[in-house]
């Protein structure tokens, strides 16, 4: 090109002229762009100027000197970023579009140029009119370039870019998604092997990785992922693009372990950005972004692993950036501060700290106010000041962390997903100061703050959740009358494994402050998740399917996920639950995207109390609740306000007595166990003084003697025998000589329950499935004889099937599961407290589990008796979740079940099952699941004498 330039110049001493001005002004411009030498592009910059006096006004080819002039200041732009050439290349486009007419061939790629430039000058200065006028102006190129124009996909491109700008500086949705739509019609447009198609893959997927920034859905990212690797495998070893899609790719996997957690995604990133590096030698344009990237996947890792060689490295990195001087330089600066107070957290060295405020400082110092991210340096900032305070213990002045974490504030809108992060860092330290000083409006600022969290429009996140569960705990120490609202917007944010705790005390929270149709709707949202999720993915998508394309497309994929999760209990071995947890988000992902479907914002929302209250239909359903701030009672009644009743106990002495109740029923059943009556009595004493008699005074106001009522329990309290309360005392009365209780995991479940009714109740069948000789388990010698009493009972009047012994299998079980709706089944129980969903029945070749029962395919199942040990023992982390064999039953659709809170003695539960089928079916010529609550309570009340006590209260009722 060198001998190019020369040619030009010996050509214009030759013969001086326009034209010759012109070429070696091309070849100075071209050798610029080659080799960045200043001197060509000024020297290129003077010739063009001569040209265009050459082409005075009304010039027929004025247009083409301008144009090239134009160029020139761009491309002098370009490597000085001196904004003056900018502004001059825009002034002389404007000039060529003023003199060309409209239909002149030139047209469409000078508005491309204004527009560009236009482009170029917003993401230097922030000026919205630029990037507005740009869109408008690539608007009009695109109308220029119709349908089969050759250059119509990269009309389409620019304005998808310029979209995207606007978005990042405005947050609106439409935007971005009108730019992802672009983006897909370049693709459309450009064959699979078009050189160019790599560069608008990465361009589609950037697009969508905004998307999830901004909304949270996990699909767009995975999406994203996906784009990028296509992308990847069109640039083979070699490709000039291969280094950006490997940066592209790493983000992207980055941003997914940072939702979901999985140690591979994050592997995977260190090791394209690793790759991305080696491909970009020194003088690379990309090699500052992938020491910056790997710099950041590796400080991930570190805070993940604690592996200091990786924190090590990342400052490495970042030192040898800054040594290539970025001209984005206050980036690299906050992200080496960053490293570094990561480094100082980990090994506590006040060196590290003080050279990451000093770098902190010096990015603020480059980031003028209007750049989006000064916020973000200005709360690196603050923290690193708050470290650096308690690490010297002095007592200093709030406001030198608290000014900075305002002025982070102040610029990002209520819809920024960042908002949470300034606003969370804010709240806290006015906490501080007001703890510290007791001014007010401390206080006042910071609920104000917290209360904009309710009115969030973005999908939430972590933050998010951090944030709120904050504003819960400051609201609940000072009293603040923002509390309810508070636990509200947290069980909004939070996911199903960080609920539970939080709902009780959101309940005793709402009955505090009175409002109790609000607690039993909290209470509801956070307990027993696991199965709500499930029961819903088999909600009718006929509504949905019938709105249009988007809620098809959106029913199909709900549907699958739904199948894919129900399926993940086919797999036979190991604890599926982190499998679990990754469908589950991504069901959680679809959910989101129907709701933001007219007519469909409250898609399987969870209900309210007008529709909860219907589980009280067939008499009083009583939350006990258990909470750090109160235990209460709640009386659901089906045509009144909810009842609360204050309990005198404290959840610690619930935990006491629930442990206590544990440890003396571990080892019922057993030979050599001795069971300590006494002091089981005096739990159940304890649990008729503190909670059960003040319930009982007010249900004999409302209910008559003898009625049925429905405990559902929270907490501890799921652990207790609520059923078997009393003062045990002569000429006292228990609580079952008052009602026939039942038991419900929550209201939805008795909901549904009473809902799901046979469709042809004249075709019934009973099974009854006995194994006493599990491999490898403990003989149980009394299952022939209690099965033999099942069939006298039942075959007279209902089609019954026995399966015993060799029959009694896995297979051979679920088999008879699926095509009968009568089930008593004796047999070992077998909980796993760890791994809850591995808790089974012993068959003959192995263990019958949860997942076996959820994935068998039952038809209109009525009822099931469960006799078997610890039934109704579930998770040992989460009480409330209630995953255990007989809530199985429930959620299979059994409308009513028996199951046992401890070990059943072999010839006590022979007992109970005779005298219960003697009064189910009491000479009636067919069976009703609703009567067997009743039958349970009489049965036990005739066996008094006949068997010990913790026989008598081992089985409970669930269901109708």
């Amino acid at each position: 090109m060198a001998g190019n330039v020369e040619q030009c110049r010996a050509a214009l001493q030759e013969c001086p002229g326009l034209m010759s001005l012109e070429h070696l002004g091309h070849s100075l411009l071209y050798r610029f762009l080659q080799r960045g030498v200043l001197s060509d592009i000024v020297e290129a910059i003077d010739l063009h100027r001569a040209t265009l006096a050459f082409r005075p006004p009304g010039h027929p080819h004025r247009f083409v000197s301008l144009n090239n002039l134009a160029v020139s200041f761009t491309a002098r732009f370009q490597q000085q970023a001196i904004l003056s050439d900018l502004d001059e290349a825009i002034e002389l486009h404007r000039a060529v579009l003023a003199i060309l007419p409209p239909d002149h061939f030139h047209r469409s790629l000078s508005l491309e140029s204004l527009a560009n430039g236009l482009k170029g000058r917003f993401k230097r200065r922030g000026v919205l009119s630029d990037i507005d006028e740009a869109i408008d102006i690539h608007r009009a190129s695109l109308a220029l370039r119709p349908p089969g124009h050759s250059d119509r996909f990269m009309s389409l491109n620019n304005l998808a870019s310029s979209l995207q700008d606007r978005f990042q500086k405005r947050g609106v949705l439409s935007d971005l998604d009108e730019a992802i739509e672009l983006h897909r019609a370049v693709l459309a447009l450009c064959s699979l092997d078009y050189f160019a198609r790599p560069t608008f893959l990465n361009n589609l997927a950037s697009c969508i990785e905004d998307r999830f920034e901004r909304l949270g859905i996990l699909s767009d990212l995975d999406e994203a992922i996906k784009i990028h690797e296509v992308a990847l495998g069109l640039c083979l070893p070699g490709h000039s693009l291969r280094p950006t899609i490997l940066n592209g790719l790493g983000g992207s996997l980055l941003h997914r372990f940072q939702q979901q957690g999985v140690q591979s995604d994050l592997d995977m990133a260190v090791e394209y950005h690793r790759t991305a590096l080696t491909l970009c030698p020194p003088g690379h344009s990309d090699r500052l972004a992938s020491h910056n990237n790997l710099s950041a996947t590796l400080q991930a890792r570190f805070q993940q692993q604690g592996v200091l060689s990786d924190i090590d490295e990342a400052i490495e990195l970042l030192r040898s950036a800054l040594v290539l001087r970025p001209p984005d330089r206050s980036t690299y600066l906050n992200n080496l501060s960053n490293s570094l107070q990561a480094r100082f957290r980990h090994r506590g060295v006040l060196s590290d700290l003080d050279e990451a405020i000093e770098f902190q400082r010096g990015a603020l110092a480059l980031c003028p106010a209007g750049n989006p991210r000064r916020s973000l340096y200005l709360d690196n900032l603050a923290i690193s000041l708050l470290y650096r305070i308690q690490e010297s213990a002095i007592l200093s002045n709030p406001d030198e962390v608290i000014e900075p974490h305002r002025a982070a504030l102040a610029p990002r809108p209520p819809y920024h997903s960042d908002r949470s992060l300034s606003s969370d860092n804010l709240t806290i330290n006015l906490q501080g100061r007001f703890q510290q000083q007791g001014q007010s409006p401390d206080l006042d600022e910071a609920f104000r703050l917290y209360s904009q969290l309710s009115q969030v429009s973005h999908i939430f996140s972590l933050r998010d959740i951090s944030a709120a569960k904050s504003w819960v705990s400051f609201a609940e120490q000072v009293k603040h009358g923002s509390a309810l609202v508070a636990y509200q917007t947290a069980l909004k944010f939070l996911d199903q494994k960080t609920t539970a705790s939080l709902a009780m005390d959101a309940f005793s929270c709402c009955v505090r402050h009175g409002a109790l149709t609000t607690a039993v709707e909290l209470v509801e949202q956070g307990r027993a998740v696991w199965w709500t999720q499930l029961a819903r993915f088999r909600t009718p998508l006929n509504d949905l399917s019938a709105s249009g394309d988007a809620g098809e497309a959106l029913a199909k994929e709900f549907k699958q996920l739904s199948v894919r999760l129900r399926n993940v209990f086919d797999v036979s071995t190991g604890d599926r639950s982190p499998q679990i947890r990754q469908l589950t988000m991504q069901w959680d992902d679809v959910v989101s995207r129907i709701r933001l479907l007219p007519d469909f914002s409250r898609f399987l929302l969870s209900p309210l109390f007008p529709d909860l209250q219907k589980g009280a239909q067939d008499g009083p359903v009583i939350i006990v609740n258990g909470s750090k701030y109160s235990c209460d009672a709640l009386i659901i009644l089906s045509a009144r306000d909810p009842i609360p009743i204050l309990l005198d106990i404290t959840l610690a002495e619930v935990s006491e007595l629930s442990s206590e109740f544990q440890s003396l029923t571990e080892d019922v059943g057993s030979s050599d166990h001795r069971l300590e009556v006494p002091k089981i009595v005096g739990i159940l004493r304890k649990l008729w003084d503190r909670v059960v008699s003040p319930i009982v005074q007010t249900l004999r106001e409302l209910i008559h003697t003898g009625s049925r009522i429905w405990w559902c329990p929270t907490a501890e309290f799921t652990l207790l025998p609520l059923h078997a309360a009393g003062p045990y005392e002569k000429k006292r009365h228990n609580l079952s000589h008052f009602y026939v209780s039942s038991y419900t995991p929550t209201l939805a479940a008795l909901i549904r329950a009473r809902q799901h009714v046979s469709r042809d109740v004249s075709v019934q069948h009973f099974v009854a499935v006995g194994q006493g000789n599990p491999e490898g388990g403990k003989e149980l010698r009394c299952v022939a004889a209690e099965l033999a009493v099942v069939a006298e009972r039942v075959a007279p009047i209902l089609s019954f099937t026995s399966l015993v012994d060799n029959d009694a299998t896995i297979q051979g079980a679920s088999h008879e599961f699926s095509r009968n709706q009568w089930l008593h089944l004796a047999c070992h129980g077998i909980p796993n407290r760890k791994q809850p969903f591995e808790s089974s029945f012993a068959m003959r070749d192995g263990p019958f589990t949860i997942r076996n029962i959820i994935r068998s395919r039952l038809q209109n199942p009525e009822f099931a008796f469960l006799s078997a040990c610890h039934t109704t023992v579930g998770d040992e982390s989460s009480h409330d979740e209630a995953i255990h064999l007989a809530a199985a039953m429930q959620f299979s659709g059994f409308r009513s079940v028996i199951g046992s809170m401890w070990s059943v003695d072999d010839e006590a539960a022979r007992q109970v099952v005779t005298a219960f089928y003697d009064n189910l079916v009491d000479g009636l010529d067919r069976l009703d699941c609703r009567r067997a609550a009743v039958a349970l309570h009489n049965a036990v009340k005739t066996l008094r004498k006949k068997i010990p006590l913790e026989q008598q209260i081992v089985f409970v009722h669930i269901g109708v």
